[in-house]
């Protein structure tokens, strides 16, 4: 079978299961709403960086770009819909490549226009403390930022094909990101510079300092999410449907 329209009957189902729209949706109204507020950010703040200020909506946004990627893959585990999947695409690597592509291209649309919408507003509201961003900083946040959050759908999306549910991938995955990164980080240093979510949201800051960069801390975040997808087609070349 060819993959076109292995791709199209996996966007069908993007499409069609209200939740996932729902997903995406919610991304873009967190992430624009909480960057919004950036306007009451202290600027005096000797560690004020109005990028990640403008951008700051990501962190409780990106929870929604995680459960897209979960919910896409885990909806398959239910009512014995993998085994319709696979009885129409036997090749269980190339079912799970369109589902990947299929999660990939919408979170990456979406996390571009969300990242642009939150820039504009949170410049509004900060003002003239947003002044000194330049050009490339900021097309450089706003790409960095939809990379990013497709990165994290994917990561969720390998998550849940290992784990083959979608309660246990958020259940595993939020309470790390909003929780456990931030305790790692402060008592291990630098070793958290190296976690998912820490090493990508590099590329939303003006200044950083440490091993990683933004670019090389987006390229952390990319090896984890191809560790996670390699494990979950593993899983599910070993796996029954």
């Amino acid at each position: 079978m060819e993959l076109t329209p292995v791709l199209r009957s996996e966007w069908l189902k993007i499409r069609t299961l209200r939740s996932l729209p729902g997903a995406l949706l919610a991304l873009f109204a967190a992430t624009v709403a909480f960057s919004a507020l950036a306007g009451v950010s202290d600027a005096s703040d000797p560690g004020f960086d109005p990028l990640f200020a403008s951008l700051s909506g990501v962190i409780p946004g990106q929870i929604a770009a995680i459960a897209f990627g979960a919910m896409a893959v885990s909806s398959e585990f239910h009512q014995g819909a993998l085994r319709l999947s696979l009885a129409a695409v036997p090749r269980r690597g190339r079912w799970f490549a369109a589902k990947a592509a299929v999660i990939a291209v919408p979170a990456l649309l979406v996390g571009l226009v969300t990242a642009l919408a939150a820039l504009l507003a949170a410049r509004a509201g900060l003002g003239p403390a947003a002044d000194g961003l330049s050009t490339g900083e900021q097309v450089r946040g706003v790409v960095g930022c939809g990379v990013y959050l497709m990165l994290m759908a994917l990561f969720a999306a390998g998550t849940a094909a290992l784990l083959r549910s979608g309660v246990a991938t958020l259940s595993l995955l939020v309470p790390f990101i909003l929780v456990v990164s931030f305790v790692i980080g402060d008592a291990t240093g630098t070793v958290a510079d190296f976690l998912p979510d820490k090493a990508g949201q590099l590329v939303l800051r003006e200044t950083y300092d440490g091993t990683l960069g933004p670019w090389s801390g987006l390229s952390v975040t990319a090896l984890w999410t191809a560790a996670a997808l390699l494990a979950g087609a593993w899983r599910l070349r070993r796996g029954d449907a």
